[in-house]
């Protein structure tokens, strides 16, 4: 996969092929990222994953805020049900492949089908999923995995893997639990049942909801507000907010007593300095 320079403007950044269904584009400081699959509605296949892996890794530095949302009726109607055949897709492997592979590569492999999902809660950039009809299994998760969530109010969410005989593995059990709780969390999985737009902004699983024709225009304004402020002061918080569960409240204290100061003297062109030296930080020793 071929990205152009970062310090170009705009263009497509990702063209995997149609087995992917995957683009994304760079305009500045944006990119957005678009499932291209909605005669199937966005379902995803283990090549979608690889893709969006690969613009991950790939995506130029300058970019602050991801966007990620699919073309036609649905945002995405999860896994591609052709992954549980034999024949499966041409060129795509399948879950049956998975299940016949060696205990260590098959953990392997589904690691990578998960770095798909998790960078794009990197702190350097903030995720918006841009949420419009379903999404489901592996659709929900994509949209779990961003920071934020616009819906359209015929936005409908299910966790379906249950319902399969399969478990939700591409991270979002630990952000469903954290926004809308345990018990809420279990009850969604387990009964693999729709979550509506409106219900879904009720228990906190999205940030708006909006008539389907705003939908774009909601993106629009909430990207710009991301971008307003200065990026490092974005990233620094951020990466708090990431670490506070993992922290104890004194451990958090301290966390945030250093983040600020690192903006502080960033702000006033100040070097840092190294501890035990003249007007070293005393927390840092």
């Amino acid at each position: 996969m071929s990205l152009p320079n970062a310090a170009h403007t705009s263009g497509a950044l990702s063209r995997p092929g149609d087995a992917a269904g995957v683009r994304c584009d760079v305009d500045g400081l944006v990119a957005t990222i678009t499932l291209t699959r909605p005669d199937r509605r966005n379902a995803q296949t283990p090549v979608t994953w690889t893709a969006l892996r690969t613009i991950g890794s790939e995506l130029p530095g300058d970019v602050r805020v991801v966007v990620v949302r699919g073309e036609g009726a649905s945002f995405s109607a999860g896994l591609d049900r052709a992954m549980f055949t034999p024949e499966g897709l041409p060129g795509v492997p399948t879950f049956i492949d998975v299940a016949h592979a060696p205990a260590v590569e098959a953990e392997r492999i589904v690691e990578g089908f998960q770095e798909a999902f998790s960078w794009l809660g990197r702190p350097d950039i903030v995720s918006v999923a841009a949420v419009q009809g379903h999404a489901i299994g592996a659709g929900f998760q994509l949209a779990l995995a961003c920071d934020l969530r616009i819906a359209a109010e015929d936005a409908k969410f299910t966790m379906a893997e249950t319902s399969l005989g399969l478990v939700p593995d591409l991270g979002g059990t630990r952000i469903l639990r954290e926004l809308v709780g345990y018990s809420r969390a279990l009850e969604i999985c387990a009964t693999g049942r729709q979550v509506a737009a409106a219900e879904a902004a009720r228990i906190g699983l999205v940030n708006l909801i909006v008539p389907r024709d705003d939908l774009d225009g909601a993106v629009h304004n909430l990207v710009a507000a991301l971008l307003a402020p200065p990026r490092d002061g974005v990233v620094e918080t951020k990466a708090l907010l990431l670490g506070a569960a993992l922290r104890s409240p004194a451990e958090q204290l301290l966390a945030e007593r250093q983040a600020q100061l690192r903006r502080i003297r960033d702000l006033a062109g100040v070097d840092e300095k190294p501890a035990g030296s003249p007007g070293a930080d005393p927390l840092k020793e």
